[in-house]
């Protein structure tokens, strides 16, 4: 069987091989990249082939000082720590071809998906500035898909080979395309960063749990503007129940190691 002349279909490892006569199905597995990683439970042994992070809801609304969460009387301080250790960690990710995934709160302007529930945790009373609603210091409109108000603070660096994906619920995989694409890319371990660690992060990692994948919370890149027994909380649940808990300097000591 001459397979030199088929065309790749799809995306690797979830990619067939075809001509006018045969289809390859077989799905070749990528190079395995081994690496081993101290968390705070346990050394994992995992295959950076197969993973990718999630940075979650670093945005202007609630990141920045002119944002949403600071305009109701938030201090967005705590969210704006992950910035340094993501600048840091996101480029020698990208050098290992690990995909970043931005996955950010962003509404579509007639929020239509958007339930009656969603709308009373963010505007309780029915008054005040809810989402899809102006700020009033600068007119954006909250969490609306392509507003400054949903997009990354500027000091983190989105590339074109990164990937975005909107999400309407405190878990990224509700309504999202976030499943399917990391399946399509052969991807079963996950890292988390981003904010809030105990709201859209963890309704994330723990839906990403109940779906069958390896989860890793990186702590320095993952945030709250929760009280601290929230923080607490996140971190004593993911290390009992959901995955594992480590830092990015134990990521790059990882990678750095096999790269000597």
């Amino acid at each position: 069987m001459n397979l030199s002349s088929l065309r790749t279909l799809g995306i690797p490892p979830n990619a067939w091989a075809v001509d006018a006569k045969i289809a390859d199905i077989t799905r070749p597995p990528l190079p395995p990249q081994p690496v081993t990683l101290e968390t705070e439970t346990k050394t994992l042994r995992l295959d950076l082939a197969k993973a990718a992070i999630l940075v979650i809801d670093m945005q202007n609304d609630f990141c920045h000082p002119d944002g949403w969460l600071a305009h109701i009387g938030v201090d967005v301080t705590p969210a704006r720590s992950p910035i340094n250790p993501l600048k840091i960690l996101l480029p020698t990710l990208r050098s290992q071809s690990i995909p970043i995934i931005w996955l950010n709160w962003g509404n579509r302007p007639d929020l239509l998906n958007i339930s009656a529930g969603l709308h009373h945790v963010y505007k309780p009373t029915g008054e005040g500035i809810g989402l899809g609603d102006p700020l009033p210091k600068n007119g954006y409109p909250v969490l609306r898909a392509g507003s400054w108000a949903a997009a990354v603070v500027e000091e983190l660096e989105q590339k074109p080979e990164d990937i975005l994906i909107d999400k309407y619920r405190m878990s990224g995989f509700w309504d999202t395309a976030l499943d399917s694409i990391l399946r399509n890319l052969g991807k079963t371990t996950i890292f988390f960063g981003g904010v809030n660690a105990d709201q859209c992060v963890m309704a994330t990692l723990q839906d990403a749990n109940f779906l069958g994948y390896d989860c890793i919370l990186v702590k320095d890149c993952t945030a709250t503007t929760s009280p601290e027994f929230c923080w607490q909380a996140t971190l004593y649940n993911v290390k009992q129940c959901f995955g594992f808990v480590c830092d990015s300097q134990a990521i790059l000591k990882a990678i750095n190691f096999v790269n000597c």
